[in-house]
Parts: C-alpha cells; sequence; structure tokens
C-alpha cells in the first residue's frame, strides 16, 4: 500500500489551523487577561480566601442600583406599560388592585 492518497480534499490534510504562530506575530505588548468578571462566586467555601479578603470582597460588592421603569414599577405596577404607551396587563392591573387595599389596611391599622 502505498503512503499517497487520493481520499478527501487537500485541505483536509493542512494543518495551518493547528499550528501555533510565531512569536514575532504574537503581539506581546497586550497583557493576557485571565478569567472573566464574577466568574467566581465570592460566598465559595471551598475558596482558599482567607476570612478578611471575604470580608474586603463582600464590601466591595454594590448592589446595582434599579433604573427608572423598575422604580416606577415598584410604586405602581401599571405605570411601565402606560409610559410605553400600552394598556397594562391583567397581572399589572391585578398587583395595582393588591397594592392598593394593602396600603388601605395599613392606614386602617394606623401604620401608613
Amino acid at each position: 500500500m502505498s503512503g499517497n492518497s487520493n481520499v478527501g480534499q487537500a485541505s483536509v490534510y493542512e494543518a495551518g489551523d493547528q499550528r501555533n504562530p510565531k512569536q514575532s506575530e504574537v503581539n506581546k505588548s497586550e497583557p493576557y487577561n485571565e478569567g472573566k468578571a464574577n466568574s467566581h462566586n465570592l460566598l465559595d467555601s471551598k475558596d482558599e480566601r482567607s476570612i478578611a479578603n471575604r470580608l474586603a470582597a463582600a464590601e466591595r460588592q454594590e448592589e446595582p442600583e434599579d433604573d427608572l421603569e423598575t422604580r416606577l414599577g415598584k410604586k405602581d405596577p401599571t405605570l411601565p406599560a402606560q409610559i410605553h404607551g400600552n394598556e397594562p396587563s391583567r397581572g399589572a392591573k391585578i398587583d395595582a388592585e393588591l397594592q392598593a387595599e394593602e396600603e388601605e389596611m395599613l392606614k386602617n391599622k394606623g401604620k401608613a
């Protein structure tokens, strides 16, 4: 059996995509960034960080602020749809009714 094969295309046997680039082609001025942001769980019990480092990381972690629509939706569930010119959904209407009832109950109890 001969070493030459006529099976397949020539591109199948080319290994250009499998070879490492030359060092002269690699841009060494760019730092190599490992990992991605938020790829580690800060509360991982198997992490080998000290308690002080965990506390410092927890203090640095900030709560994301809500956008305008989320804040308005907490005040009145029908507002985000009305802002966009749409009719509020049935669920939003029910949520608004329940919220109004709860506020009325709190006023009756003298807490609001």
